[in-house]
């Protein structure tokens, strides 16, 4: 009976594992799914298709080749390089092909660097008996020295005959420069040595103890929804790159185009090269912040006029509300590193630091309201004149340059030259001079950029056919704008400059001063030339207590629009001159100019300054 139990509640386990689904699932054994299938994981072939560089990082863009197959797969792309910014990767499907998710991940490789490691002690340890060897051969040469100095005093005080001092002077003198000449060796030996040994040194300390290295990887989640493979991208932004614009100008006869070469200098050390690949070169900005920052409010700090640490109280008259904590250049240079900072973080793209990004910024700008709200109008007017013009020749706008083949760009420290484009612009040559300032005669040209690109701000190598005639700073030069390019000093144009007269009078209350100059300008080339000849007066800053005025001129002065616009009210006087032909000597070509200058008989210059 006990039996017949035992195989009836066996037999009961049995069918309730056999048909508890069916059971619970309301009877239909077609509603019972199976479990969902896993992706499979695969190391995925992938090359760099493009990159885009920025001025202070890249975007570089992989193709990964996904298999055929249906369903889910799992693309590992490893290695990914040292400088990536892991919360800048995204990635971008294809027909048929959804990529479900994109994350980076970190892994530690394990590497056996014993045997170079052990060889690497080796070599240090024949370094280091070689510098104890020469640590002894330069103690024993300076005990040598010290033997000679005692030698050459015995034979001071001694009583010795002529023979003997010459004997023993010429000895010591021998002497002397043989152990200078062993002691130069040793310590250049010495010298040697260390360099090697510091490079020794170094390569173990990038082998570390033999333990492994880390590597990158980009994990990638596909749904191959028809069942084929095909190609997806993987971006992402990396950092040690950098590039900046530079420039070869080439001029040749008078009635030849002018060559630009316009050039990139790049440097890439992200961790990977970069093999034939389209390259892009832009000027903007990547920021990881999408939205602009919040503002926060800006509150006043008051202190008690008076109290310990607080601005004395007015002894008399209108005090002025303001007493600043800080000097100004302390302001200035707080509010620049705080941006440096908050662009810094913008960089890293996390929540975290967008956050203290956006608290820098207020911090910053709170620094420079400060001196627009503490500061006189015309400090506040003058500053902001000064910024304006440093931002006009750093900043410009955000351009792109698609190079027409794809390049190679190797990982590496060095500076690498990339060629953007070749332009061959049509000239205006004249020369121009400024003999206060020196007596060269300089070559420039005219130039109107009649391409499509904008000349970015930059370095520039000037030559004269194949002479190299000096560098220059590039504006920014738009599409269809002109600037002006220097290919160096005309020597066959000599100028000279001096005082003819001055005279001095007293007219009712004042002093007149009346001085006239001279300038000489020779030529000895074989072809007429155009000049802008420049020359200045004085200009007073309040013109009611120094009267400054041109008397006459011969030639008259330019009637150049922008001139008369923007440099004539400040005094600066320009002529703009048809030059002959071998020009010189009896023939010099002269221009005069005399001015007035009219103050008060109680005031007196102390002197001129250039501002």
């Amino acid at each position: 009976m006990r039996r017949w139990y035992l195989i009836a509640a066996f037999a009961s386990v049995a069918l309730a594992a056999t048909f508890g689904p069916w059971l619970l699932s309301g009877g239909s054994a077609q509603d019972a799914a199976p479990p969902a299938a896993q992706p499979a994981t695969k190391i995925a072939k992938s090359r760099i298709d493009k990159v885009v560089v920025y001025p202070n990082s890249a975007l570089v863009t992989r193709e990964v080749d996904v298999p055929d197959g249906s369903g889910l797969i799992e693309l590992t792309v490893a290695p990914m390089p040292e400088q990536i910014v892991p919360s800048t990767m995204y990635s971008e499907g294809a027909e048929n092909l959804r990529v479900l998710t994109t994350r980076f991940t970190t892994r530690v490789v394990a590497v056996d660097t014993s045997k170079d490691r052990r060889e690497l002690e080796a070599e240090l340890e024949k370094l280091q008996i070689a510098a104890a060897k020469i640590n002894s051969d330069i103690g024993s040469i300076q005990k040598n020295n010290e033997l000679l100095t005692r030698l050459e005093s015995v034979t001071e005080k001694g009583h010795h005959s002529g023979g003997d001092v010459m004997a023993m002077a010429k000895y010591v003198m021998e002497q002397r420069a043989e152990k200078a000449k062993e002691l130069n060796t040793a310590l250049e030996q010495k010298r040697q040595n260390d360099v090697q040994m510091n490079f020794l040194q170094r390569k173990m300390a990038e082998l570390g103890n033999g333990s492994g290295r880390m590597e990158r990887d980009a994990i990638l989640t596909v749904d191959r929804e028809l069942g084929k493979g095909g190609k997806v991208r993987l971006n992402y932004l990396v950092g040690a790159v950098t590039w900046h614009p530079e420039y070869k100008l080439r001029a040749g006869k008078i009635d030849e185009n002018v060559q630009l070469d316009y050039l990139a200098n790049l440097k890439q050390s992200s961790g990977e090269d970069w093999n034939l690949v389209k390259l892009t070169l832009s000027t903007a900005q990547p920021m990881l912040n999408a939205a602009p920052p919040e503002l926060c409010m800006l509150e006043p700090m008051l202190i008690v006029r008076g109290a310990p640490g607080g601005p004395p109280m007015p002894t008399a008259g209108f005090a002025s509300p303001y007493a600043p904590s800080s000097p100004s250049m302390d302001l200035l240079s707080k509010a620049a590193q705080l941006r440096s900072d908050a662009a810094g973080n913008y960089r890293i793209g996390k929540k975290g630091e967008q956050k203290e990004a956006a608290r820098q910024l207020n911090e910053a700008s709170a620094y420079e309201q400060n001196l627009d709200l503490m500061r006189p109008r015309d400090e506040v007017l003058a500053q902001a004149k000064k910024l304006h013009v440093e931002s006009s020749t750093t900043d410009g706008p955000s351009v792109t340059y698609h190079l027409p083949s794809k390049l190679s760009v190797p990982n590496r420290n060095d500076e690498q030259m990339v060629e953007v484009v070749k332009l061959s612009l049509a000239p205006k040559f004249y020369n121009k001079a400024v003999p206060v300032l020196n007596r060269h005669v300089y070559r420039l040209a005219d130039i109107v950029n009649t391409s499509e690109h904008v000349l970015l701000p930059g370095e520039a190598t000037m030559y004269q056919g194949t002479d190299f005639v000096g560098r220059m700073p590039m504006p920014l030069v738009a599409s269809r704008e002109e600037f002006t390019a220097g290919f160096g000093v005309d020597t066959q144009l000599q100028i000279q400059r001096q005082m003819v007269d001055q005279t001095r009078t007293e007219q009712g209350g004042n002093q007149v001063l009346k001085y006239e100059y001279r300038i000489l300008i020779s030529s000895y080339k074989n072809e007429p030339i155009k000049l802008q000849l420049w020359d200045r007066l004085p200009k007073a800053k309040n013109e009611t207590s120094v009267g400054v005025s041109l008397v006459k001129s011969s030639p008259e002065l330019s009637k150049d629009e922008i001139y008369v616009r923007e440099s004539r009210p400040n005094n600066l006087l320009r002529w703009d001159l048809e030059v002959a032909a071998n020009c010189n000597g009896a023939k010099a070509l002269p221009i005069t100019y005399e001015f007035r200058m009219e103050l008060d008989r109680q005031m007196a210059i102390t002197g001129f300054q250039s501002r």
